[in-house]
């Protein structure tokens, strides 16, 4: 009878079994590390855009922020500027208004005249003043009366007073204003 000895042969196919199984099972282990190092490289990745999408947005948010302050300083100003225009416009409408009245001063006042102070009481105004000579404080009161917007031109006071060597007119007219 012939024997063969067997165990040598399992021993050998025992040894090429556990081969094959430490290197399915090195390799198993260095798939696993290249996939999580794939992983890991992935979500460094994302981060880095997620943190570079956050700063590019605070940058945005401070960009609009300005813009917002200077719409609102716009809106202010335009609001200013409304109610100038509300109060021209109301000015305006009014048939005796002051600004109406001043106008009409300063475009009948002779150059050599200088009105000092105005007082209003109901439709009265009393006028004050320095002119040069009393021809310039009769062309004005002949201007006043000229003038649609003012009735009833008087000269109140007139007297002489020197200042700085020149003989000057003070002057004192009352009028009315004409609501027309």
């Amino acid at each position: 009878m012939i024997k063969i000895n067997l165990l040598l042969a399992r021993k050998e196919k025992k040894k090429v079994g556990i081969r094959k199984e430490f290197i399915v099972l090195l390799g198993s282990v260095i798939l696993l590390f290249l996939v999580l190092g794939f992983i890991h490289w992935r979500d460094s990745q994302e981060r880095e855009e997620v943190s570079l999408q956050i700063s590019r947005t605070k940058n945005e948010i401070a960009h609009y922020k300005s813009l917002t302050a200077e719409v609102t300083k716009a809106k202010e100003a335009q609001k200013v500027l409304q109610d100038k225009l509300n109060v021209i416009n109301t000015l305006r409408k009014e048939k005796s208004s002051p600004a109406r009245v001043l106008d009409e001063l300063s475009v009948l006042k002779p150059e050599k005249l200088q009105v000092e102070s105005l007082k209003k009481e109901g439709s009265r105004l009393g006028i004050e003043g320095i002119a040069l000579d009393d021809e310039t404080v009769a062309n004005f009161m002949t201007n006043l009366r000229k003038s649609k917007l003012f009735r009833n031109v008087d000269l109140i006071v007139t007297e002489q007073r020197e200042e700085s060597r020149i003989k000057l007119k003070k002057f004192t007219l009352s009028c009315e204003i004409s609501l027309m």
